[in-house]
């Protein structure tokens, strides 16, 4: 999978600019403040509607406009694809496919896939449980376009329940909240038991890779582990993922959609009165998190820098193998990215990072020093000069071997 051509409007930085990308490594140097990573970005909303720097859409839209447009030829195999996002903040969001008729934004999931590293992933180990939701749900959406449906309507009939129990926290709880809570449990349960069985196969699936990942980054002895912290065994989101406390049974992970929605139902009924007390939903995949450790030890709060760094980076390779896992036929790997990674390792992670990722089909990758990119992933380099244009960027010579 790859593209060949990008073209960008009104999207960040940039008015009308056009790149070209090859098979292979495409290497972007500049220095910060140019607008490489917009290119990076860019290319990961393409695949997944969603940005790796913020939440919402309207930052992605250049400043005094109101819409921004991504556009790209997608080739999988022999197929190709003329691929068009339109972002438009505050509405719905449209897309075409070959130029058709526009349709809403996720009909175009699942068309490309993409796998993106960033600087900011070291927010997977340090940050908030929500970032490591969603790793676990953008992997999920990927392999399985419906999915991305799914998360809206959860997250719809969520707002709905949280609305009505901060009605029933200021009213009092009467017999027409009841009624009505009883059909919003049902239809959160429902959704709520999909995703998070959805969450639990792409958990089981990421485990050996992460392990294989981390080890070939780092030669340690010691195993990178994922567990699953559920709400519907006792966990909080308050709590600290790095903790030991509850944690997913083989019975949760391999129950189906019905005995989880029936376990999640049970759940939301013995938390009834404090949820009424806070005005707040207090069960379901949205108070999930993930702990991750190294053997036993969490990585949070106790793993060196270096350490931290390699879990990170072998989540996403993890994400990537799961991808070819899904679709191993030819033409078919995700794209890799990776924004501004290599300054952030030691020459030794860099070269074995370098030869992992020389086997993917497309590889993009954005760097402001020239040096901190292994040689062998120079042969497609190109120099971004300006914020205004990237169809200025000309091809360079690359840097020094790392040894």
């Amino acid at each position: 999978m790859r593209l060949s051509h990008l073209r960008l409007q009104n999207f960040r930085s940039y008015d009308d600019a056009e790149l070209i990308f090859q098979p292979g490594p495409n290497v972007l140097l500049g220095y910060n403040g140019v607008g490489k990573t917009n290119i990076a970005e860019a290319v990961g909303y393409l695949s997944s509607l969603s940005s790796h720097r913020v939440t919402q859409d309207g930052p992605l839209v250049r400043h005094g406009t109101q819409q921004a447009f991504i556009r790209a030829e997608a080739h999988r195999g022999n197929q190709s694809a003329f691929l068009e996002v339109e972002i438009n903040p505050g509405k719905a969001n449209r897309a075409r496919i070959n130029r058709g008729s526009a349709v809403r934004a996720t009909e175009i999931l699942g068309t490309l896939r993409t796998v993106l590293f960033a600087p900011e992933d070291l927010e997977l180990i340090k940050g908030s449980p929500s970032v490591r939701r969603r790793l676990l749900d953008t992997l999920a959406v990927q392999l399985r376009p419906t999915l991305g449906r799914l998360r809206q309507d959860y997250e719809k009939v969520l707002r709905q329940r949280n609305a009505l129990l901060k009605s029933i926290r200021y009213e009092g709880f009467t017999p027409t909240h009841e009624s009505t809570l009883a059909v919003w449990d049902q239809q959160l349960a429902e959704t709520g038991a999909r995703l998070l069985k959805a969450r639990l196969e792409m958990l089981r699936n990421l485990r050996p890779h992460t392990a294989q990942a981390y080890q070939d980054l780092s030669d340690s002895v010691r195993t990178a582990r994922l567990r699953y912290l559920c709400s519907l065994t006792g966990h909080d989101e308050d709590d600290d993922a790095g903790d030991t406390g509850a944690e997913t049974d083989d019975q949760l992970e391999n129950a189906s959609a019905e005995e989880l929605a029936e376990l999640m139902l049970t759940a939301l009924q013995e938390g009834r009165k404090k949820e009424h007390e806070r005005g707040l939903t207090l069960v379901g995949p949205h108070r999930d998190d993930i702990a991750f450790t190294l053997d036993t030890t969490p990585v949070k709060g106790y793993a060196s820098h270096g350490e931290t760094w390699s879990f990170a980076l072998a989540l996403r390779l993890a994400t990537y193998r799961v991808m070819l896992d899904d679709d191993p036929s030819e033409g078919s790997q995700p794209i890799l990215i990776l924004d501004d990674v290599f300054a952030e390792l030691d020459a030794r992670r860099r070269r074995r990072l370098a030869d992992l990722a020389t086997g993917a089909e497309q590889l993009i990758v954005t760097a402001a020093v020239d040096d901190d990119v292994p040689e062998k992933l120079l042969a497609n380099a190109y120099r971004v000069e300006s914020t205004d244009q990237i169809s200025t960027a000309a091809p360079i010579q690359g840097g020094e071997d790392e040894s």
